[in-house]
């Protein structure tokens, strides 16, 4: 498949209550409100694929990347003290994956292209960080530490001019991303 084909085969169960308890939703794709489903999601379960799942509705606020496994307890494991409230399924992508990077909002500053993870922005390229990017293939998880650490964004084929009017999160003004992971069917 390629980035235009999407993964039909993606499966994630919310549940209420921690440990997998109380009332539960299955979802095979994006949803910009679990709450209409569910009056909370403490826990999940990826039966098949990857999503995103966001903190806030509409796939908004701090994001967090789910693969295959069980998340029993969302405070815990990713501090998602008002449990998910969003989440989006990320297709399968076969191919080639190929990004722009640039130093300042508005693709200003230093460019480099890549075609691979990225650990390190500042040690492999001297750059400051990452403000915003053009996707062109491929679906990537942007890291705001160095070694894919901290607050992560995703980001499919497309142009971001301005990484906090994406994230729609205030605290966040000035984002710099430092490290850049593909979202392949190894991660």
């Amino acid at each position: 498949m390629t980035s235009s084909g999407m993964n039909m085969n993606g499966k994630i169960i919310f549940y209420e209550d921690r440990n997998f308890q109380g009332r539960s939703y299955e979802c095979m794709s994006d949803c910009p409100d679990v709450s209409s489903y569910l009056n909370r999601c403490q826990s999940s379960r990826v039966e098949r694929g990857c999503f995103m799942v966001y903190d806030r509705t509409n796939y908004n606020g701090n994001q967090y990347f789910m693969r295959r496994g069980e998340y029993p307890d969302h405070m815990n494991m990713m501090g998602m003290s008002n449990g998910v409230k969003s989440c989006r399924m990320i297709p399968v992508h076969r191919g080639s994956f190929r990004m722009r990077i640039y130093e300042r909002e508005n693709f200003a500053g230093q460019m480099q292209e890549l075609q691979e993870d990225c650990e390190n922005v500042m040690e492999r390229f001297r750059m400051s960080g990452c403000m915003s990017c053009n996707v062109m293939e491929g679906h990537w998880l942007l890291y705001e530490h160095p070694d894919f650490r901290g607050k992560m964004m995703y980001v499919r084929p497309g142009e971001y001019r301005n990484f906090h009017s994406h994230m729609a999160m205030n605290s966040m003004n000035g984002m710099k991303y430092m490290s850049m992971r593909r979202i392949t069917d190894s991660i």
